[in-house]
């Protein structure tokens, strides 16, 4: 699989991660059995960047990616904080990073962790240097090599960019998604840091595979976090209304190459930005991740592909979000 350069880890990762939020919890059910298969699967296809956070499935799956490190200690595992707490500044502080942090290095077995993200942190965080203060000790006394954060909107990752120490942004991209390429990822190959795209299938919707009469579960974000009821709404279908996002995906259906998926297509389509280090789509079994994977191996869309996908963008998504993030 084609590498990339971790930002200012300066560790090289390949190109399709592996994004751990649906192993813990907000997907419906995933069995450990599955869990563990697709992590081996996307191991054996040659990814090598794992993402998680301390608070998907309430450390469940920290718990897994943990266990599964033990046997594939080359790997990069990246993990997140901040979400344990009520989602105001203040308690972005010391006395909780510490903790949260001996909470994750217990159960990914790690020290130090590669790579811990400020979790979608409140706004006004960014601006705080005292709490960028408290990150770099935390790199100084070996608890984590690097740090990075995971924002919500394009404003909050150029504020990330131009911290020294920030390694790293992770942003939602994908063909719904566009705003991020007009000023944030040419800002992170500029300064050096790497970008990891989230949300790269838009919560599935770009896989293909749906419809206005698809269910989800109860306990899917699918269904409970529609209109933001329990997390940023842009989490969940990137923010696009589900009548919406399934006209455009039968508009970009069309537009797949002979050989590839529809998921594979919006994969490569993320690959192909420069600045982009990593995507990290989502598996809930082996069968998925060795797709996700194959997506490193196809080819470059090509300018005509790549306009095709931005006119459908402009005609129906564009109005809807890219004001929003």
């Amino acid at each position: 699989m084609e590498a990339r350069v971790l930002g200012r880890t300066g560790r090289s990762v390949g190109v399709v991660g592996f994004g751990a939020w649906q192993i813990g919890a907000d997907w419906s059910e995933v069995s450990e059995a599955d869990a563990e298969a697709a992590l081996e699967a996307a191991a054996a296809a040659g990814v090598t960047f794992y993402d998680t956070a301390d608070v998907y499935g309430d450390g469940r799956s920290e718990r897994i990616v943990g266990a599964f490190r033990k046997a594939h200690p080359e790997v990069v595992v990246a993990t997140k904080m901040g979400r344990r707490a009520e989602q105001v500044h203040a308690n972005y502080s010391e006395a909780n990073f510490l903790a949260w942090n001996d909470d994750s290095r217990a159960r990914l077995d790690m020290t130090p962790l590669d790579l811990v993200q400020l979790h979608c942190p409140p706004t006004s965080v960014y601006g705080d240097d005292e709490v960028f203060a408290v990150l770099d000790a935390m790199v100084a006394d070996g608890r984590i090599a690097h740090y990075g954060v995971s924002v919500e909107t394009c404003d909050e990752a150029l504020a990330a960019i131009a911290r020294p120490g920030v390694a790293s942004v992770q942003i939602i991209l994908n063909p719904f998604r566009q705003k991020p390429l007009e000023r944030v990822l040419p800002a992170a190959a500029e300064a050096g840091v790497g970008i990891i795209a989230r949300v790269p299938l838009a919560s599935g919707l770009l896989s293909g595979r749906y419809t206005a009469g698809t269910e989800f579960a109860p306990d899917d974000h699918r269904n409970y976090n529609r209109r933001g009821e329990a997390f940023d709404v842009g989490e969940t279908f990137a923010g696009v209304d589900y009548a919406t996002g399934l006209e455009a995906v039968e508009r970009l259906r069309p537009l797949v190459p002979a050989g590839l998926t529809m998921a594979q297509f919006a994969l490569r389509w993320i690959l192909d930005q420069p600045g982009v280090t990593v995507v990290i789509p989502g598996a809930r079994n082996a069968a998925q991740a060795e797709a996700n994977a194959a997506a490193a191996a196809a080819a470059p869309l090509g300018e005509d592909l790549h306009a095709e996908v931005r006119k459908v963008y402009d005609d129906l998504i564009r109005p809807l979000v890219h004001h929003r993030w």
